[in-house]
């Protein structure tokens, strides 16, 4: 015989690999039997005996030629023995189903849990600041307050202020508190704009950010982009009243649901128990009209992206009368329009 055919050998009814390999699997199964009833002797016997076996198979793998019948007969004699000796262990096969049934449903457990834990790990690691990133909002407040030179860069923006309010130039607008994410936008932005000096970037951020996100974007320039930097706590009609959300995001169940984790077994995936959905800044693009109302047209970004051509066509798009266009990515996941939108309105019903 030139070579051993593994896939040839295991599904012939003569193979005396495959009765070994037969007695292998069997014994496996005893083994996880024998552990759990504390008998540790007979299950190292039976994994010394397997470790046999296996032995005989991997040599005759490695040199391609079959296993013969006098190679194998002490090994599959002595495990024949060994489970023979298990069934007089009551380890039946009725015995062993109904173990290894229990012992299905264990792990199974166990990897539920396990896999909750992953998820929330994973999601506790994605969205914990890095201590980089928490040092670089630090550093920039303290330059914020201390550096002369930022201050009068603020003071001298008459031109920017100008282009703020300016519906022929192309106004695009961010969200975030995460500086780094917001630079890279504003950046990609304008690396592939064909006219970059008529871009307006009017980002929003919250208090704590607002002195840092003020500092990065006046000590960098990106080729002529107009920056604005706004705190929602600003915004004199921002409150409860006017906003429903808002109500629901300070009310105390709605925080516990977000942060606690275990008000509903577990039935709601991970991801959709973000504390992030507390922030104002993931609800503030419902409201951009009363964010810029001078402005007819403004294209909002999500801080997670990178612009990787010309936006300037978007400027061109005919929406038909339609308040806005979207990605069809809001179609389908998002289902609470309605404590957003007054479907009333004729607009919005049409």
């Amino acid at each position: 015989m030139e070579g051993l055919n593994i896939t040839d050998e295991m599904l012939s009814p003569n193979s005396v690999s495959r009765q070994l390999n037969d007695q292998i699997a069997l014994a496996k199964a005893f083994v996880v039997i024998a552990k759990e009833s504390n008998n540790l002797q007979f299950a190292w016997e039976l994994s010394a005996q397997i470790r046999s076996s296996q032995i005989l198979l991997s040599n005759a793998a490695t040199r391609r030629v079959p296993l013969t019948i006098r190679e194998t007969e002490t090994a599959i004699r002595d495990t024949a023995l060994i489970l023979y000796q298990a069934q007089q262990l009551h380890y039946d096969s009725a015995t062993m189903i109904m173990r290894l049934k229990a012992k299905i449903q264990t792990l199974e457990e166990q990897m539920s849990s396990v896999s909750e834990k992953s998820s929330k790990y994973g999601q506790i690691a994605a969205e914990e600041v890095p201590k980089s990133l928490y040092c670089l909002g630090i550093l920039l407040t303290s330059e914020w307050f201390r550096s002369p030179n930022i201050q009068r860069k603020i003071k001298d923006r008459k031109q920017i202020e100008m282009k703020l309010k300016d519906n022929n130039l192309y106004h695009f607008c961010v969200f975030s508190d995460n500086i780094l994410a917001t630079s890279v936008v504003v950046n990609s932005t304008s690396m592939n704009s064909k006219n970059p000096d008529k871009i307006v970037f009017h980002l929003v951020t919250d208090e704590i950010n607002y002195a840092a996100m003020k500092a990065w974007f006046s000590i960098n320039s990106f080729r002529g982009v107009a920056v604005e930097v706004q705190k929602f706590e600003d915004f004199t009609w921002l409150n409860a009243s006017y906003v429903p959300v808002l109500k629901q995001l300070q009310d105390t169940d709605t925080q516990s649901y977000y942060f606690s984790g275990n008000s509903d077994d577990g039935r709601t995936p991970i991801k959709f128990r973000n504390p992030k959905y507390l922030s104002m800044l993931n609800h503030l693009r419902f409201y951009i009209p009363e964010v810029f109302p001078a402005l007819k047209k403004v294209v909002f970004l999500d801080d997670d992206v990178v612009v990787q051509k010309d936006l300037s066509d978007l400027f061109s798009i005919d929406l038909k009368d339609n308040v806005n266009g979207a990605v069809e990515t809001c179609m389908e996941t998002f289902h609470r329009y309605h404590k957003y939108l007054n479907y009333s309105h004729p607009l919005i019903r049409a």
